[in-house]
């Protein structure tokens, strides 16, 4: 009998491998052929071997199921053939990675046998493995590997189960409440329920069926339960291109950040910041118009969320497209005043430093007082990484405007705040610090000519 899940949503067809096999020569060809090939590409290309390897595997199922395989070669746990069969204390014999997997949730007992086990020790079997190795060789079919990561093992009970819950997502709103909620607890608790979720592209939309773009808050907790389940989801690297491609996700995110409980726009702001990760999805979500609220949520100021917004802006500003976004939504402003208020500089500041590249910010920095700032958590901080931050945003500000040179030399002859990190500070700040009083200096030795 035929599995029902992940093989019906990718067929194992041989006309799919040889265009994903042409697909993944181009990819190749232009990462070889070209100096300065995107980042992009290489995400693509290793998608593209992903399910080329998912593809095959698959297949070696399809061949396994369409065979009777004898009873004494399935897991009694998975009912699958074993790829590595151990002996627990009671005599049973099981795939590895399953009956650890019971083990590490607690049980002490043999899942058939029901018996209080002696120990816990796992003994190879290695007639059993011998036997099916040879069972497949002669029937042609792969063996299968032993998992690597135990914590991801997924058995159809598992897949069961999710189906059962994705299905409550279009049933009575007290089940979607109860199915949401269970949800967000497998999948903080189990990577392996995360993994689920990559297994099957109708999944995810099944889960935010009941959010409707627009309306997302109407059930505020059943809102924080589905994006607090994303956020969870998003953690698992197979699950991150998967989230963020399908049309509903981001839009709902976004929405999220902007209204609901401060707890779903926390996590929803998370779930941004575990979904950049991915360069080529930092470019979809800037372009989802996610900074604005973003930045409106780290200006609101609530303790739980601001680190949140603050780490999902680091992210999406480290691609170019994103700095120019951010800087037309305010973040300067905002990031500047907050720094100001002594609230979050550690990673304000870093924010500031990597839009400091960008003329528009630096010039809005001039403008709002950010050299008297710097100067003074140069003066004041104990932190070596800040004060490398401000001198960096101040070398940048002093290149930009001259106007701004009076002030640090105020503060130069009034404390030797520049001269103290040109000889204690970090290799960089010591850099930048002799740079921009080098500079005074010939500034001081023109006057003094004129």
């Amino acid at each position: 009998m035929a599995k029902s899940g992940v093989l019906e949503t990718i067929p194992c067809t041989v006309t799919k491998a040889t265009e994903l096999k042409k697909e993944l020569e181009k990819l190749v060809k232009a990462i070889l052929d070209e100096e300065d090939y995107r980042v992009e590409v290489t995400d693509e290309a290793m998608r593209v071997l992903s399910v080329l390897k998912e593809l095959k595997f698959k297949k070696s199922l399809k061949m396994v199921d369409d065979t009777v395989v004898p009873e004494e070669f399935k897991c009694p746990i998975s009912r699958e053939i074993m790829g590595d069969p151990v002996v627990l204390a009671t005599g049973q014999t099981y795939d590895l990675p399953f009956i650890q997997r019971w083990l590490n949730e607690g049980h002490r007992t043999c899942p058939q046998t029901q018996q209080v086990l002696s120990h816990t020790t796992l003994t190879p079997n290695h007639l059993v493995r011998e036997m099916i190795s040879q069972w497949c060789k002669e029937r042609g079919i792969e063996l299968p590997k032993p998992e690597k990561d135990v914590d991801e093992v997924r058995t159809d009970a598992d897949r069961g189960h999710l189906k059962s819950l994705l299905e409550k997502m279009s049933s009575s709103l007290s089940d979607q409440k109860e199915a949401a909620k269970e949800l967000r607890l497998l999948t903080k608790r189990m990577p392996s329920f995360r993994a689920l979720f990559s297994d099957s592209t109708d999944a995810i939309p099944k889960l935010l069926s009941p959010l409707s773009p627009g309306r997302a808050n109407t059930h505020p907790d059943l809102q924080e339960d589905l994006i607090t389940t994303v956020l969870n989801l998003s953690i698992h690297d197979n699950n991150k291109r998967l989230a963020a491609e399908n049309p509903l996700v981001i839009p709902l995110l976004v929405e999220s950040v902007k209204s609901g409980t401060i707890e779903t726009r926390s996590n929803a702001a998370a779930a941004i910041f575990s979904l950049s990760a991915l360069d080529s999805n930092k470019l979809i979500i800037g372009k989802s118009g996610a900074l604005k609220p973003l930045i409106d949520l780290l200006e609101e100021g609530h303790p739980l969320a601001m680190k949140d917004a603050a780490s999902a802006i680091f992210n999406l500003c480290l691609v170019l497209e994103n700095k120019g976004r951010a800087v037309r939504e305010g973040a300067v402003r905002v990031i500047l005043k907050k720094i100001m208020d002594c609230i979050f500089v550690d990673e304000l500041l870093a924010i500031l430093a990597m839009l400091a590249s960008h003329q528009k910010a630096v010039e809005e920095m001039g403008e709002l007082g950010a050299v008297h700032c710097l100067l003074g958590i140069i003066r004041e901080s104990s932190s070596e990484r800040n004060k490398e931050n401000c001198v960096a945003i101040l070398h940048t500000i002093c290149l930009n405007d001259y106007s701004k040179w009076r002030d640090i030399r105020e503060e130069e002859n009034a404390n030797g705040t520049l001269s103290r990190l040109a000889e204690s500070g970090t290799s960089r700040a010591k850099r930048k610090a002799n740079s921009i009083l080098e500079r005074l200096n010939r500034a001081a030795s023109l006057t003094h000519t004129a």
